[in-house]
């Protein structure tokens, strides 16, 4: 590979959560840990790869001047948005007056709620769902109902559509907030299961945030499809919200934006987001992005997935081999794997807790998926080289899952 997605980061004291929050309490090994280990950071939803050398470079490069007065997006900002989403998903006809910038996409979708809803209102979200939309939306008034997904024959999630329309109906909801790819699932939707939400959508007249900042994070055999391209109706009803930090490990830049073609939602979307006083990009955010949507950033995700796809077939593979009683979907998109570890627990009279600090005593940082709404679940962050993914299940084998 042309990229370096091998060499092991020593990230200690580089503001890194996933690695300096390491050894507080809950997030460390016990004094019952069967020795001593060096950290393998498994939970917090970032990268332990350096990013594309096309963004240092744009950063460094606009370094080289020493004044960070004011400043307005510029055209190539925009630009670079529209080459991405045109190259990477088909998209025409997106212009730069469809764009604004976010300070993030939790509250991008905030601000989406508050043009077509009251607090108080109800909001329909899928179950699991991502802790960070339930940590928004109950912070901010808004009624969460969960339609919960279902794994098929094949353990595939899958929408239920018939609750879907039940809740709508008869909770009288008029909001959504949509995950594509899903996080934690990584279920990378088929374009029929798209048309059928956006059908109900449109039935009972729901307008749509779409969470896609895992867009760029697609494996192998599968395609993303933007929620707002399957049908006319669906391109006016949704926010749509990107951000390049999953895609390029960014999270520390801080910058989103999202794409709305309806003016009307358009028009009051700016207003919302504009009453929080300061919803402005940064100089060197900005940069950044420009030299992550460069034809070198393309070159990057494009060897990225290859290796998410490797990393992700592995871990699958090892799971479903070697760990009886845990069960799993696997992972269309994202970085991300949702484990389900009823049976083990079960089997073996241990409890969530109990199984959690068990990986955390042997090193491998892994994360509580219970917040997300399933009661024996973690959640597994597999961006990291495949020499660590590799010595995690090693250790959870040994220690953990099959422990004499």
């Amino acid at each position: 590979m042309k990229y370096d997605f091998t060499s092991i980061m020593d990230r200690r004291g580089k503001d890194a959560i996933a690695v300096d929050g390491f050894g507080r309490p809950g997030f460390g090994p016990s004094e019952n840990a069967p020795g001593q280990f060096d950290m393998i950071p498994m939970w917090v939803a970032d990268m332990n790869f350096p990013t594309a050398p096309s963004i240092i470079e744009a950063m460094r490069t606009r370094l080289e001047h020493p004044a960070f007065g004011y400043f307005a997006a510029t055209d190539a900002y925009y630009d670079g948005i529209i080459r991405w989403h045109e190259t990477r998903n088909g998209v025409s006809g997106l212009t730069k007056e469809c764009i604004g910038y976010e300070n993030g996409v939790l509250g991008g979708v905030i601000s989406a709620l508050r043009v077509v809803c009251s607090q108080g209102d109800k909001v329909l979200v899928h179950s699991p769902t991502y802790v960070g939309f339930t940590g928004v939306l109950e912070n901010n008034g808004f009624q969460i109902v969960h339609s919960d997904l279902k794994r098929d024959e094949q353990g595939v999630w899958r929408m239920d559509f018939d609750d879907m329309e039940t809740k709508l109906r008869d909770g009288h909801i008029h909001a959504a907030v949509f995950c594509s790819p899903h996080n934690p699932c990584g279920r990378v939707w088929e374009r029929w299961e798209l048309e059928k939400a956006m059908e109900l959508f449109r039935k009972y007249d729901v307008y749509v945030a779409s969470d896609e900042i895992w867009s760029d994070i697609i494996l192998a055999g599968h395609k993303h499809i933007p929620t707002q391209s399957v049908s006319e109706d669906a391109r006016n009803r949704t926010f749509a919200f990107y951000a390049p930090s999953k895609t390029f490990n960014l999270a520390g830049l801080v910058g989103s934006y999202h794409i709305v073609y309806n003016p009307w939602l358009r028009d009051r979307l700016a207003k919302q987001s504009s009453l929080c006083h300061y919803n402005s990009m940064s100089v060197m955010s900005m940069h950044a992005l420009i030299g992550a949507y460069a034809p070198e950033g393309h070159e990057w995700v494009d060897e990225l997935c290859q290796v998410i796809t490797g990393n992700v077939d592995f871990a699958y593979n090892y799971i479903c081999q070697h760990f009886e009683g845990v069960t799993l979907s696997k992972a269309e998109g994202t970085y991300m794997l949702y484990l389900d570890c009823e049976g083990w627990c079960r089997a073996h009279g241990k409890t969530m807790d109990e199984l959690l600090q068990a990986g955390w005593d042997v090193g491998v940082a892994w994360q509580d998926g219970r917040p997300f709404r399933r009661p024996y679940a973690i959640r597994m962050n597999l961006a990291l080289p495949l020499s660590r993914v590799q010595e995690a299940f090693a250790r959870l084998d040994k220690w953990v899952f099959n422990a004499k």
